[in-house]
């Protein structure tokens, strides 16, 4: 939605780009909105549109810097600005004789690096959530046991059926991102708690559904507590309270479980093209992140344990 004092101006750069540019709304609300950011900032700087350069455009990121602006957002902010700056030139290009925003480029993002448990805290976790006494016990067992021991994706370990499991060579195919079929190996503590939820547990949560029996035996592995199909959405509720269940503060979310089985196969000498392998990365490049993770561990414990000489 359009500030009304801005109507005027921003009105026809909306409609070319979602009629000439093909922008979607949701892109082009977001353009307004760092638009009238920056037009406000003019206003109480007393600054006109036509008089904006190098500087203005520096104390103007300076400021939103200051405020706690992300890079990734203030990159739009820029794409915005520049695309609006190009809009009024072709509008009124003696008013508007050049775009002050084509020299700026846009702020480089954080790479924001996955985050993984070390051995210790996933060793207490599957501890203290085998001690759990309630009804879901062995099915949230089984699917921290499993999301540590394969490395899958949350869509992956929510859609696999009883019949992709093969528990002989301890195999389980899963399809991946764009339908990739791989087989995604697992232990035998993951085994043996996907094997008792299975016997013990599963069959009294089909019961719950009212569905057609020919429908019961196509649904996933995995169960809510109804005897529907988890969302990841639902696996991701799952693991919250598991945490809540035992205490545990360690944000748990089922991309960390991945992480951190890539991060351990690594610290223990797996070869990263094994590692692409498991995970079902179409690069190499996407599993290059999990070295950074090591390469931080190793300068980590270098510089705590090394015995440094201390200048005299």
């Amino acid at each position: 939605m359009i500030d009304e004092e801005f109507l005027p101006l921003l009105q026809p750069f909306v409609q070319e780009l979602l009629f000439s540019r093909g922008y979607s709304s949701k892109t082009a609300d977001a353009y307004v909105n760092d638009i009238e950011i920056f037009l406000r900032f003019l206003q109480k700087k007393d600054v006109a549109l036509n008089e904006v350069d190098e500087a203005v455009i520096t104390e103007f990121l300076s400021g939103e810097i200051r405020r706690g602006i992300g890079k990734r957002t203030l990159g739009r902010r820029l794409s915005a600005l520049r695309l609006f700056y190009h809009h009024l030139r072709k509008r009124s290009p003696d008013e508007f004789h050049d775009n002050p925003f084509e020299g700026f480029s846009s702020p480089k993002a954080e790479i924001k690096y996955p985050t993984a448990l070390f051995f210790e805290q996933v060793k207490s976790l599957l501890d203290a959530n085998a001690k759990r006494d309630d009804p879901l016990m062995t099915r949230d067992q089984a699917i921290l046991e499993l999301l540590y021991a394969s490395g899958m994706r949350a869509s992956e370990l929510i859609a696999f059926e009883p019949r992709a499991i093969d528990y002989r060579s301890r195999m389980i195919r899963v399809y991946g991102k764009g339908k990739k079929v791989r087989m995604v190996p697992f232990g035998q503590n993951a085994e043996r708690w996907m094997r008792r939820y299975q016997e013990e547990l599963r069959p009294g949560l089909l019961a719950k559904n009212k569905q057609d029996i020919a429908l019961k035996k196509a649904k996933p592995f995995f169960l809510n507590a109804q005897g529907n199909a988890l969302t990841v959405r639902g696996l991701e509720y799952i693991l919250a309270t598991i945490e809540k269940k035992i205490g545990s503060h360690l944000d748990l979310h089922p991309h960390e479980l991945r992480h951190t089985f890539a991060t351990h196969l690594l610290q223990n000498g797996a070869d990263l093209r094994l590692i692409q392998e498991l995970l079902g990365h179409e690069s190499i490049n996407t599993t290059q992140v999990y070295t950074h993770l090591t390469t931080e561990d190793m300068q980590e414990q270098y510089a705590r344990c090394f015995p440094q000489r201390t200048k005299k």
